[in-house]
């Protein structure tokens, strides 16, 4: 036995080593973590049990039958975050360049199943060069495989992937299945179409980094959720975004034990300025309602006139969805429905109650938009709202004025709880466009036209562009003072706990894509 134990220890050090020291140091030069100093990272001191080690490629041509590839170029196994179980892909760069073989895939598969039985949500840190091209027709169908399985743990478990390397061509579409993108600024990139083949195809001339770095797709494409700085800090992200989320769909987000206490905060009052036009960061309002202020925001460079994120109420978890009024005065435009809506569904599978802070004056106009679907696009928000049955909680901040207000969750749309600061207008449109289509004829034929049209604006103002006419119809529930609303929230959150809606059976509904 003595014997058998020592080989197996061999074997094991053998493939805890990947590619070698050499390739080891050459990534770390690279500015990377290797496959196994990520995972020391995200999971919790021995916690990490591997599976599937002993996978060996079985392919014969182009020299492979003597090709030794440890691990075959990927550790899975599962491990503890907080205490609560996570299963994990991790890409080894070092072997093969992390290229997916039929081997590879099925550890893959494998561990993505695991989390599917078990309920727990799977990691994929992807650092690798995509299908290993001498496994030919195998290799392309291992990443199929993988990508059927990221469909069905869709909605059941969370799936969190990391690009902490290249990952390029087919590879890039597991990633995009997923639920969020973490990327290491510099060391990943994400593409389907290399530089060599876009200089080849169209002359043009681009870096990897500009094609697939964090800022093209953190910023412009959307794709990516998170940008980390070091490998580190993408695994720190990961611990904490799996701390505001269930482990699977059949669970509620863990409650965490908070000393916060709900107080009315005058401060709140103060944020709004008096003037309808005048900008303010809608974050500081986030942050006085979340518990200390922890609030982690989802794609915060890309359509950064509205805001996503996570946060806690009294323990709670919740996803705000909120306009920011700081950049295009808070306006819905294409990608922001599409941000908001991608948001709200992914809360609504997971159990995750719904805030909405809503300060919009419309949807963005402009024939680009119009040209770009902005119809189709809107159309989403009002789908993903409509069709979330988890508690929704909405509060009128300030402008809430025609479509671009009931796609942030009014009341139509189902809000369970609908409350307006006393600054909140709630109209068709603007005091300006509407008393300009209203009163069009009376403006042109009054012996001084634009005192006639402040007279009017002051009487459409005063009757509409408050919170009360709304509030009279039972639009809205309340109209409370701000520095009430952590409160407002936490109680609508406590009765709302135990909400039941029942809705048509049907196979899906069908989201204008």
């Amino acid at each position: 036995m003595r014997d058998r134990v020592s080989e197996l220890n061999v074997r094991r050090r053998d493939i805890s080593a990947g590619g070698g020291q050499k390739r080891i140091e050459k990534q770390h030069a690279e500015g990377k973590l290797t496959a196994r100093e990520r995972l020391a990272l995200l999971f919790e001191p021995d916690t990490f049990q591997e599976t599937h080690r002993f996978v060996r490629h079985r392919s014969t041509s182009f020299g492979m039958a003597d090709k030794e590839f440890p691990g075959e170029g990927v550790v899975t196994g599962h491990g503890l975050v907080d205490g609560r179980p996570a299963y994990v892909a991790s890409q080894d760069f070092t072997v093969a360049g992390g290229s997916v073989g039929e081997g590879t895939a099925f550890k893959i598969t494998e561990i993505m199943d695991l989390a599917l039985k078990t309920g727990a949500p799977f990691v994929f840190i992807n650092d690798g060069a995509g299908a290993r091209i001498q496994e030919g027709v195998h290799a392309l169908a291992g990443y199929g495989r993988i990508f059927y399985r990221n469909v069905l743990l869709s909605g059941v478990v969370p799936q969190i992937s990391i690009i902490a390397g290249p990952c390029a061509g087919g590879a890039a579409y597991s990633p995009a299945l997923t639920d969020f993108i973490i990327q290491v600024r510099h060391a990943g990139q994400m593409y389907i179409t290399g530089p060599s083949v876009i200089r080849a195809v169209t002359g043009e001339e681009v870096t990897a980094e500009q094609l697939g770095g964090v800022e093209c797709h953190s910023t412009y494409s959307g794709v990516v959720h998170f940008v980390a700085e070091s490998g580190a800090e993408a695994m720190q992200i990961a611990r904490r975004l799996l701390s505001f989320l269930p482990s699977n769909n059949t669970e509620l987000a863990p409650r965490h034990m908070v000393d916060d206490v709900v107080v009315l905060d005058p401060g709140m009052n103060e944020i709004v300025p008096i003037d309808a036009r005048a900008p303010y960061d809608m974050r500081r309002v986030i942050a006085r309602v979340v518990d200390q202020g922890d609030f982690l925001e989802v794609q915060a460079q890309f359509a950064p006139n509205l805001i996503i994120g996570f946060g806690r109420v009294l323990g709670q978890t919740v996803g705000v969805v909120a306009n920011q009024p700081n950049v295009r005065a808070g306006v819905l435009d294409i990608d922001a429905s599409d941000k908001a809506s991608r948001f709200v569904r992914f809360c609504n599978a997971f159990n995750i109650p719904l805030v909405t802070f809503v300060d919009v004056p419309g949807f963005l106009p402009g024939v680009r938009q119009e040209i770009g679907g902005i119809i189709r696009h809107g159309a989403k928000m009002l789908f993903a709202y409509a069709a979330a049955t988890v508690p929704k909680i909405t509060i009128v901040v300030r402008k809430a004025y025609g479509g671009a207000y009931l796609a942030m969750c009014a009341r139509d749309l189902g809000a369970d709880k609908i409350a307006a600061w006393p600054t909140g207008e709630i109209a068709v449109m603007g005091a300006t466009g509407a008393v300009n289509i209203l009163y069009r004829d009376q403006i042109k034929k009054a012996e001084n036209p634009e005192a006639e049209r402040a007279e009017r604006m002051a009487e459409y103002e005063e009757r509409f562009s408050t919170p009360y006419e709304a509030a009279a119809a039972g639009l809205v529930d309340d109209v409370i003072e701000p520095a009430e609303t952590r409160a407002y929230i936490a109680t609508a959150l406590e009765f709302l706990a135990s909400k039941r809606e029942l809705r048509p059976q049907k196979k899906h509904g069908l989201i204008p894509m």
